[in-house]
């Protein structure tokens, strides 16, 4: 991997002062997905879908274009299998309220780990709130792990499985093939929260069986504002829809109506078309790349890090041991440091990270904390940014006044 060139192609990374390691809250954009974007608008702005003029026949060709390279991305057998939303807290919603609200009941159990962020816990705490159906945790090891223990609290009571390709927190990778395979046999469906996921690992709805599939565009280099959910088609068909308004309508008259074709009655009033372009953009900018030479760069990064912060006294690592089971994720904590201290530090010094509760807090309960510091890479960071990172937190604790 060139990382010089690629660093080229991103006109934020431009500036050598400053070190972006928050990419698990979102990624960067290429210049590529930058002009995708523009030239939509600037070539082909109009409404898709319903217009019969030529943009807006262009629009329509580029969305649905877009729809169809999401589809290949994840595997799907078919595009009408792919929603597109804002974000994969949206496409959470979508499966709560129209799936889940239908389905669960009391008696019914939902199976999640206490490590999913707050996205993919809330919808299904409003889900058993309503319908009486329990909420099952299943909680992993000191490393993050889940055993097999835990997923024998997948029971015949359990409906629903929602879980977290990989952790936001810990980096590590729950074990998706047995969940699925477990959950299955047991009668129950499976919604994987791949946000954090897509943009590290390549996924295959079908060869997976994953029932449910769930995506942001902004942590994988696509714009705001746009993910996308892979349902069954067979499960698809038997939801009723979220939204409902423009669009997503074949005839309406005063006292009912009737629904638009799959996947277009989810998809209520004017569409993202911009946005799933620039997704679609960003689609082909990863497969260029390669999945392989950015999980060994991720890998590579992540190494430094983990050995440089290992040798550091008063640090507390959370996560996996092997830095390259962490998908680029190093979640830490500085013995009598604040969270928000050492990143307004590492601010300091033009090093961004996040800090706080990662939008996790059961976890946090769980692993006996109020927040962590977490620094996140991606394929477009260097060896000598993570050289810097751990130069610089080494001098975190005397910066703040501790003698040591």
């Amino acid at each position: 991997m060139d990382i010089k060139r690629i660093r080229e192609d991103f006109p934020i990374l431009k500036d050598p002062d400053y070190i972006y390691f928050d990419n698990a809250a979102t990624s960067q954009r290429p210049a590529a997905v930058l002009k995708a974007v523009e030239d939509f608008y600037r070539t082909t702005n109009a409404n898709p879908l319903r217009g019969l003029y030529e943009w807006s026949i262009g629009a329509t060709e580029a969305y649905e274009g877009a729809r169809e390279k999401v589809a290949s991305f994840l595997g799907a057998a078919d595009a009408s299998e792919i929603i597109f939303t804002r974000n994969t807290t949206e496409a959470i919603n979508l499966v709560a309220y129209s799936w889940g609200l239908q389905n669960l009941g009391s008696g019914d159990e939902i199976a999640v780990t206490v490590m999913e962020h707050h996205s993919n816990l809330l919808p299904w705490q409003m889900v058993a709130d309503k319908t009486g159906a329990q909420l099952v945790f299943m909680e992993p090891d000191e490393e993050g792990r889940l055993g097999d223990e835990q997923l024998d609290r997948i029971t015949e009571k359990t409906r629903l499985v929602a879980v977290g390709m990989v952790s936001n927190v810990l980096g590590v990778s729950n074990p998706i093939g047995q969940i699925i395979a477990r959950a299955h046999e047991k009668g129950a469906l499976v919604l994987v929260d791949a946000a954090q996921g897509a943009p590290h690992h390549r996924i295959d709805v079908q060869k997976a069986d994953m029932d449910f599939c769930a995506v942001s565009g902004h942590k994988m280099l696509a714009p705001f504002g746009i993910g996308a959910l892979y349902v069954k088609k067979k499960i698809l068909e038997q939801m009723p829809p979220f939204l409902l308004g423009g669009e997503m309508i074949e005839y309406v008259t005063r006292e009912s109506a009737t629904y638009a074709q799959l996947p277009h009655k989810f998809e209520a009033g004017t569409v993202n078309a911009a946005g799933a372009v620039g997704m679609a953009a960003a689609i082909d900018y990863l497969e260029e790349v390669g999945f392989d030479a950015i999980r060994e760069q991720e890998k590579k990064l992540t190494r430094i890090l983990y050995d440089g912060m290992k040798t550091m006294k008063h640090i507390t690592l959370y996560g996996p041991s092997d830095p390259d089971k962490s998908s680029g994720i190093v979640t830490f904590n500085i013995e009598g440091c604040h969270p928000h201290d050492v990143a307004s530090v590492m601010d300091s010094e033009k090093i961004c990270i996040r800090a706080g509760h990662h939008c996790a807090q059961p976890l946090m309960q769980y692993l006996n904390v109020n927040a962590t510091a977490r620094a996140s890479l991606y394929f477009y960071n260097t060896e000598e940014e993570a050289e810097r990172f751990v130069e610089k937190l080494s001098l975190v604790r005397s910066w703040l006044g501790y003698q040591d």
